[in-house]
């Protein structure tokens, strides 16, 4: 079915988005943003393209001025999943749940570098598919979960929320000549998750 128009305007929606951050930084003298969504009290969850190759990432959080410096402690490029320690923050985390097929959601994050949006959206089939990792390389096999919805440049690594507040899916990807979308499972990100150590690395500088 269509996306529910009203999703997008949700009180727990708009509760759960002032834990949706902004990502920047710079990979081969070229300037990188995306979205991210806190699901620790300072950890963001992102796609692992949005931070790859990366020195000097950033985070901007809704009603705060300045900017977080970041630390990258898992770099997952097979599934395009990245998770960031912010410095100095202390959020409440924001509650994940497996896709549900069919549940309406709102896909919330930064398009085009511009202000923070909210647009509606539907979840779609989860499945293992074959096609390109975080860095272009491939044939890999990936599980990810279709969204219906406008998805933009920007919104990758921003989450897809339910009216209940949960994150059903993170963004990786716009589906080319189509208003729809892809993303990350929560099994994955909850392998991510469990995986954090020590700073690590997010690969060469990424042209």
């Amino acid at each position: 079915e269509p996306p529910t128009a009203s999703v997008a305007g949700a009180p727990a929606v708009r509760a759960a988005s002032t834990r949706v951050v902004r990502i920047l930084g710079t990979a081969c003298g070229i300037g990188i943003e995306g979205s991210g969504w806190f699901a620790g009290r300072d950890l963001v969850v992102t796609a692992a393209h949005v931070v790859a190759g990366e020195r000097d990432t950033i985070v901007q959080i809704p009603g705060e001025s300045g900017s977080h410096a970041v630390d990258v402690v898992a770099f997952d490029a097979h599934n395009d999943v990245a998770v960031l320690r912010v410095a100095d923050a202390n959020e409440t985390p924001l509650r994940f749940v497996d896709p549900q097929p069919g549940a309406s959601v709102a896909i919330v994050g930064y398009p085009e570098n511009g202000a923070l949006q909210s647009t509606p959206g539907r979840i779609g089939r989860t499945a293992v598919v074959i096609t390109q990792d975080a860095l272009g390389h491939g044939p890999v096999a990936r599980t990810i979960t279709a969204v219906a919805g406008e998805v933009k440049h920007g919104n990758s690594g921003g989450p897809a929320i339910d009216d209940s507040g949960a994150v059903q899916s993170t963004i990786f990807a716009a589906r080319v000549g189509s208003s729809s979308g892809y993303g990350i499972p929560a099994s994955i990100i909850r392998q991510d998750l469990n995986s954090v150590k020590e700073p690590v690395s997010t690969g060469m500088c990424a042209g």
